[in-house]
């Protein structure tokens, strides 16, 4: 009988966390339980990157993802090979906040915008793009933002919004562009950039 763990009201991302604990122990297969969508997703982001599958199945609000390992190569390091070989060396862009500066919060508004614009249009690359805190606000709701994002998703780079942050701000359902995720993707991504652009 596989192993079962109950991350039922854990915070993000303390169900990746124990689910990563038991692939590094080497465990085969095993049932993770938490209590929402953003932390399924996540999960299941976590077992195709490291060669399992997930089965999800739900009852009375509690969600059962059964882990079972495929030996399927991981799927980042195939994904990730072509923005990796794209221009700017795999750097990361950091975004806590819905504008630019400090000054005026109007003017701030469309420095932000035309950061992103102009981002898009270049040939120098990002491998991802991480927002948190009140910079999930621009993928969850500035339509001009998520235009540009779309576009750069198109051109192969990976867009995670921390999934705790927008349901925190209510605007989960709104998020038009990216991936809801989570601090220990985000902060991974982080750590393999060679470096790390904060705006």
């Amino acid at each position: 009988m596989s192993r079962i763990i109950d991350a039922k009201g854990k915070a993000c991302p303390m169900p990746v966390m124990m689910a990563k604990e038991a692939i590094t122990a080497g465990e085969e297969s095993f049932t993770v339980l938490v209590d929402n969508r953003t932390a399924v997703g996540n999960l299941q982001r976590l077992a195709s990157n490291q060669g399992y599958d997930a089965a999800v199945s739900e009852a009375d609000g509690v969600f059962s993802l059964a882990f079972t390992k495929t030996g399927a190569a991981p799927a980042p390091q195939a994904s990730a090979a072509p923005v990796q070989a794209a221009p700017g060396e795999g750097y990361a862009i950091f975004v806590s906040r819905d504008i630019v500066g400090s000054g005026d919060h109007e003017l701030g508004t469309n420095l932000i915008r035309m950061f992103f614009y102009t981002l898009a249009q270049s040939d120098d690359l990002p491998a991802s793009i991480l927002f948190m805190n009140g910079g999930v606000k621009l993928p969850a709701g500035d339509e001009q933002v998520i235009e540009h994002l779309k576009t750069l998703i198109g051109k192969g780079v990976e867009v995670l919004v921390c999934g705790t942050c927008l349901n925190y701000y209510g605007i989960a359902d709104q998020l038009g562009a990216g991936t809801a995720s989570n601090m220990y993707d985000i902060l991974t991504k982080m750590q393999k950039a060679s470096k790390v652009i904060t705006v």
